[in-house]
């Protein structure tokens, strides 16, 4: 089985519509593969839709979290959208990226960058707005040449001269939401030193002491050694790894299935969520 388990559609900061990412994880040999957009489960239906026959559809997200002053991200997988306080907590977070966007607009302006809202919110579209959009608006403005060139400490970045800061759920209160959600909960990227979202291994020792399912290793911002560092950390946890591709379309150059996850541990996953189940394609 070929298991990608972090992937974005149009629903938030990706370039495939919901119905677009599913037909090309088929295409691309997928058996199984988790939409976890940014803080929304928008894109779930229209992938459900559009599942086609051989794929399995994963209903997640990927939560924006907070730890001492630095960003980070996690994973929820297989957990009840109706839950009242996990999905209010949702709602915070996306309403706060439309202020937060147009703050980051305005700290451009005065840098200079002949940015208006109305471009990013045109690249947005109907998605949660975030700092991806910006970026492919500084590319287009031709200010940088990739989008990965606007998270740097000149822009986007958490040090940035652009970053404004934004509602972003505590880890520990993510974990404990996700679980009564019936959820399962896998800390994306942690050791994503060039993100600006590296966090002390002190805290992800903290964070499995409180109920952390697993960590992504096998990532695009990982290099061997760190992954070989995250492996020997889980196993001293009794955290489950995973690997995924942190697929965005064509604003990112990682492929789908770039990165899988291990047959035996997405069944683990399963196992242990009881607020959703996997969407077998019909071929719909």
């Amino acid at each position: 089985m070929r298991i990608d388990l972090h992937t974005h559609s149009t629903a938030s900061d990706g370039t495939d519509t919901p119905a677009e990412l599913v037909r090309n994880a088929a295409a691309a040999g997928l058996d199984v593969v988790a939409l976890t957009d940014h803080d929304t489960v928008g894109g779930h239906a229209e992938a459900r839709a559009a599942l086609p026959a051989g794929l399995t559809l994963i209903t997640g997200a990927e939560l924006s979290c907070r730890l001492d002053g630095v960003s980070l991200h996690m994973l929820a997988y297989l957990f009840d959208p109706e839950e009242p306080e996990l999905a209010r907590e949702r709602e915070l977070v996306r309403d706060d990226r439309v202020p937060r966007a147009q703050g980051m607009v305005a700290k451009l302006r005065d840098l200079g960058v002949p940015l208006t809202w109305e471009q990013v919110a045109r690249i947005a579209g109907d998605g949660a707005v975030g700092r991806p959009h910006i970026a492919t608006a500084l590319v287009d403005l031709g200010v940088v040449p990739s989008v990965s060139d606007a998270f740097t400490s000149e822009w986007l970045a958490n040090d940035g001269r652009a970053y404004v800061e934004k509602h972003e759920l505590d880890p520990f209160d993510a974990i404990r939401l996700v679980k009564a959600a019936g959820g399962v909960t896998v800390f994306a990227h942690p050791l994503a030193v060039k993100r600006g979202s590296c966090v002390p291994e002190s805290a992800i020792a903290e964070l499995a002491a409180a109920g952390l399912d697993g960590i992504e290793v096998d990532h695009m911002d990982h290099d061997a050694p760190t992954r070989a560092r995250l492996r020997g950390m889980a196993a001293e946890l009794g955290l489950l790894t995973t690997g995924s591709s942190d697929y965005h379309g064509s604003r990112k150059t990682c492929r789908l299935g770039e990165y899988t996850t291990d047959p035996e541990i997405y069944g683990e996953i399963v196992r242990r969520a009881t607020g959703a189940f996997p969407v077998p394609g019909t071929g719909g």
